[in-house]
C-alpha cells in the first residue's frame, strides 16, 4: 500500500496534467500569502491545554471533548472539506491505521466547518470509521489560532472548480481551518501537534503512531 506522502505526490502530478496553469499558479500564491501569516508560529502550543468543546457529529449528536478523555488519548484532525482531494487522502490515510490506533486505546476524531450532512456524505464515501464533527464558523479553530480567511482573488478559482465555500459550511466568510494533528493526553493537555499552512503537506502518519 503506498503512504500518504506518495499518494499527494501522485495527486501533484495528476493535477498538474488536468489544471489550467493559471489554476495552479492561484494555488500556489494563495498558499505563498498563507505561509507569509505564520500561522504556525501563532497557534496553539505543545503542553498547552486543548480547549474543552461539544460539537455535532454526522447525526447531529453533540461529541464533548472531555467524555472522550475519559477513555484515554485522543487525536483531532482538522480538515478544510470534502471537496478538498488532500483531506479525502489523509482521511482516508487514518482510516488504514485506525485498527492500531483503537487498539492503542486512542480516540480519533475530525473536524471541519463544512455541515454534517457533507461529513456524512465524505463519511459513507470513504466507509469511515470514527466520527466527522462540524466546527460552526471555524468558532474551534479561532481559539487554536489555525483559521484563517480565504484571499479575495482565489475564492473565484474555487468558484470556477465548483467549490463554493458558503455552500458547503452554510455561511458567506470563505473561512476555512490549517489542516492540523493534535494529540491530547487523558488531561487535555497536547503531547504532539502538526500544522502546515501548505495543505498539499501532510502528516507523516507513521510518525503520529510513534507519538501516541
Amino acid at each position: 500500500m503506498k503512504n500518504l506522502e506518495h499518494q499527494i505526490s501522485e495527486l501533484n502530478e495528476n493535477l498538474a496534467k488536468q489544471l489550467p496553469s493559471e489554476v495552479l499558479e492561484v494555488f500556489g500564491k494563495s498558499i505563498q500569502d498563507l505561509k507569509a501569516k505564520k500561522l504556525e508560529d501563532g497557534s496553539i502550543k505543545v503542553g498547552d491545554r486543548f480547549p474543552d468543546f461539544s460539537l455535532p457529529n454526522t447525526n447531529k449528536k453533540i461529541v464533548v471533548l472531555k467524555e472522550l478523555l475519559q477513555k484515554g488519548k485522543v487525536i483531532i484532525a482538522f480538515f478544510r472539506g470534502n471537496w478538498c482531494p488532500y483531506c479525502n487522502l489523509e482521511l482516508k490515510a487514518f482510516q488504514d491505521d485506525l485498527k492500531q490506533i483503537e487498539d492503542k486505546n486512542v480516540t480519533l476524531i475530525a473536524i471541519s466547518p463544512q455541515s454534517s450532512n457533507h461529513s456524512e456524505e465524505l463519511k459513507n464515501n470513504h466507509n469511515l470509521g470514527f466520527e466527522l464533527l462540524t466546527d460552526k464558523n471555524n468558532a474551534l479553530a479561532k481559539q487554536l489560532g489555525i483559521a484563517f480567511e480565504l484571499q479575495n482573488y482565489a475564492i473565484s478559482t474555487y468558484s470556477s472548480l465548483g467549490i463554493e465555500l458558503s455552500e458547503y459550511n452554510n455561511n458567506d466568510t470563505n473561512e476555512l481551518p490549517v489542516p492540523a494533528v493534535f494529540v491530547i493526553d487523558k488531561n487535555g493537555s497536547i503531547t504532539y501537534k502538526f500544522i502546515d499552512s501548505n495543505y498539499m503537506n501532510r502528516i507523516n502518519i507513521e510518525e503520529l503512531m510513534r507519538k501516541i
